[in-house]
C-alpha cells in the first residue's frame, strides 16, 4: 500500500497538557499502518480565542501512514475523545486535546469536515515554528520556503519548553 507523509498539529490546554501531547504522539504511532517519524519540541503559546483560559501546549509530528485522509481524521477524533475531548461547538475554547491534519502529502482537500492544507496554519506561530523545527527545508504551496513564513510569524507569547520524548 502507498504510504503518505502527513503532518499533524497537536494542542492541549486542559489537564496535564504536556502529558496529553506526549500521549498523543504515542497514540498516533499506535494507529494501524502508521508510524511517527519525527516529533517537534513542545511549545507553550497563548490561546487564540478568549484569553480567560490556560496557555496551550503545542507540537507537530510527521507520520507515515496508509490511512486515507478521512479515515485518518476519524482515528484522530477517536484519540481526542479517548483523551476527554468534548466537542461543544466552542471553536476557540479550551480542550484536553486537539489533533489537526496540517498537510497530507501534496493533496489539497476541501470538504465540509476536512480542509488540507489546514486553513490559517501559516498565521499560527504555534504551528509554523514546530513544523519548521522538523521540516526546515519545506517549501509551502506558494513556493516560498517555510523559513520565510516563520520569519514573518509573530513569536509573541510562544516559548519552547523542551524536546518531546
Amino acid at each position: 500500500m502507498h504510504k503518505e507523509h502527513v503532518y499533524i498539529g497537536i494542542g492541549s490546554n486542559l489537564g496535564d497538557s504536556e502529558s496529553q501531547a506526549n500521549n498523543a504522539f504515542e497514540a498516533i504511532d499506535n494507529l494501524e499502518d502508521t508510524r511517527v517519524l519525527k516529533k517537534s519540541s513542545l511549545y507553550a503559546s497563548k490561546p487564540m480565542g478568549p484569553q480567560d483560559q490556560p496557555d496551550y501546549i503545542n507540537a507537530v509530528c510527521l507520520i507515515e501512514t496508509t490511512l486515507k485522509p478521512h479515515s485518518l481524521l476519524k482515528q484522530l477524533q477517536r484519540i481526542e475523545l479517548e483523551c476527554g475531548r468534548e466537542r461543544k461547538g466552542d471553536r476557540w475554547g479550551p480542550r484536553t486535546l486537539d489533533l489537526d491534519i496540517l498537510l497530507y502529502g501534496s493533496q489539497q482537500i476541501d470538504t465540509a469536515d476536512l480542509i488540507i492544507p489546514h486553513y490559517g496554519m501559516a498565521e499560527r506561530e504555534f504551528v509554523m515554528v514546530p513544523l519548521f523545527e522538523i521540516a526546515p527545508t519545506m517549501v509551502m504551496k506558494d513556493g516560498k520556503p517555510i523559513a520565510n513564513w516563520v520569519a514573518n510569524c509573530s513569536l509573541d507569547g510562544l516559548r519552547r519548553l523542551r524536546t518531546s520524548n
